[in-house]
């Protein structure tokens, strides 16, 4: 594909902008950044409208802007998983958060890993809570990559080693060094604007595409049959009907789980914050949709039939349909608009990621079993110099193995991050469980679930085959069901043989 110029020029602006950005965000809202919560949690100043934005832009990564209309391009209606689970979710986040938010602020917890340690007094059950928050994110900041990969192929520039690498190197190199100056008030400020962009991009599709195209209802009609519905269950199995169910479900109890969510929580400066955003998140599920149906506009466009994208198609297969439809329906100029939002998404929810990894590795590993001596000003320090490791450790797996891994691990990434809800939720409400009961369970849950995602390539979908009857199960929700019967049978196994239980430092008063 030629460079695409008036695209590129508008594409790099506004890249320059976001980074300009993100270096004066280390003078909003001045703390000191020698000290971890200043840095990796803000000083936990952030009101209503920025913590609306900064979670928007830290779930709504440019790997959902590609992803899920890629899987509706691909797979059809099971793509459509995505939206409700966002819907179920922030009922949860408004009953369970403001609850966390509560404790750690009362106790100085930056991370997850530091309620369990606090709550169970177990600092193996807190170690493993923070090595699976890091390993769960590690291939979700690679992923981001795909999505700037996609739009700089896009753009028309491509290459094979360095020259090709070049742009996506340079980006990371900018993301490394606004975090490092700045922390977690640079992805903050850069969130409102690539938000603004986002809303824009997909208001605008969702309009000019279907005019376009004659309507929404050309646009249903040229839709294969075979992706409008789930497929009806055949014989004595439950067919893709559990699997939708059990996938949305899943990722909805996952998705708060992640360090990068549990991040943008505590940077809240009050509980009213969290609550009033658990009510105002569900308008990026309206927008999810809107973003999922552009799967569907993609495959009434023939863009996979397009000659112009077969090179591009062939190398990144349906995570190309988005910018192959953008630069089907759209002008040079808005193509820049929209491939920057595409890519600013990328780079917020990245930095967020790096950060609360950070924080965990620094908080929960460094501190706790390798330098329990070290001062302020060291412990943020390390975590500075990890959050660049960890960005281009990221960078480095992109570029060095197949895309595909990347894939597979991030579905792992669920699988994992999922087994700390029995410590992290659980704990939020009942000292009932036994933290050696929860250290076993996490990891039965982590076995068994990695073993179920093994056993089908990868693929997320597990056939479980219970009293005759097959059902498609989320590896993540089955694997879960089984951390809690762990759970549930070993406590008491626990509390008759007498196990000494890690001492509690929270009181009943401080989670409200």
């Amino acid at each position: 594909m030629p460079i695409n110029w008036p695209a590129l020029i508008i594409f790099i602006v506004l890249f320059a902008l976001i980074t300009v950005l993100g270096f004066l965000a280390v003078h909003w809202r001045r703390g000191d950044l020698d000290l971890l919560h200043e840095w990796g949690l803000a000083g936990g100043r952030f009101g209503t409208l920025v913590t609306w934005f900064l979670l928007g832009g830290d779930l709504y990564t440019a790997y959902t802007f590609i992803a899920v209309p890629a899987l509706m391009f691909g797979a059809g209606a099971l793509g459509f998983f995505a939206v409700p689970y966002t819907i179920m979710v922030y009922p949860f986040v408004f009953i369970v958060f403001p609850r966390l938010w509560s404790v750690a602020r009362q106790h100085g917890y930056i991370t997850a890993a530091d309620f369990v340690r606090g709550r169970h007094g177990n600092k193996w059950l807190a170690l493993a809570v923070a090595v699976t928050g890091i390993v769960a994110t590690m291939p979700y900041i690679a992923l981001q990559l795909v999505g700037i990969q996609v739009v700089i192929a896009a753009l028309g520039i491509s290459g094979s080693g360095l020259a090709g690498d070049l742009p996506l190197i340079i980006a990371f190199v900018i993301l490394a060094a606004f975090t490092y100056t700045s922390g977690l008030r640079a992805p903050a400020a850069i969130a409102i604007v690539k938000d603004l962009l986002i809303w824009i991009t997909v208001i605008v599709a969702v309009v000019v595409i279907p005019i376009e195209l004659g309507g929404y209802a050309k646009i249903f009609a040229a839709v294969p049959p075979a992706k409008l519905l789930l497929p009806t269950p055949q014989g004595p199995s439950l067919g893709l009907y559990s699997a939708y169910a059990t996938l949305a479900f899943g990722s909805a109890l996952a998705l708060f789980l992640y360090p990068h969510s549990v991040t943008g929580v505590l940077s809240a400066s009050n509980r009213q914050a969290i609550s009033r955003n658990a009510a105002f998140l569900p308008a990026y599920s309206f927008l999810l949709a809107l973003i999922a149906l552009l799967g569907f506009m993609a495959l009434a466009a023939g863009v996979a039939k397009a000659p112009q994208f077969a090179p591009l198609i062939k190398q990144y297969g349906p995570n190309a349909s988005v910018p192959a439809l953008i630069l089907t329906m759209f002008p040079s100029w808005f193509v820049g608009v929209a491939f920057a939002a595409i890519a600013i998404g990328a780079l917020v929810p990245a930095a967020i990621m790096s950060i609360a990894a950070s924080n965990l590795w620094t908080r929960n590993i460094y501190r706790e079993f390798l330098r329990p001596d070290c001062s302020a000003v060291q412990e943020a320090q390390m975590a500075k110099i990890v959050s660049l490791i960890i960005k281009f450790g990221a960078l480095a797996f992109i570029l060095g193995l197949p895309l595909q891994y990347a894939i597979q691990l991030q579905l792992l990434g669920g699988v994992w991050i999922i087994q700390t809800l029995p410590a992290v939720i659980g704990g939020l409400y009942t000292r009932w469980f036994h933290d050696r009961a929860l250290f076993l369970g996490w990891l039965a849950g982590i076995v068994a679930g990695t073993a179920m995602a093994a056993a089908q390539q990868f693929k997320p979908i597990y056939p479980l085959h219970l009293a005759g009857v097959t059902i498609p199960t989320y590896a993540a929700f089955a694997s879960l069901v089984l951390n809690f019967i762990v759970v549930i049978v070993l406590t008491p196994v626990f509390n008759a043989v007498n196990a000494e239980r890690g001492h509690d430092q929270t009181q009943a008063s401080h989670y409200v």
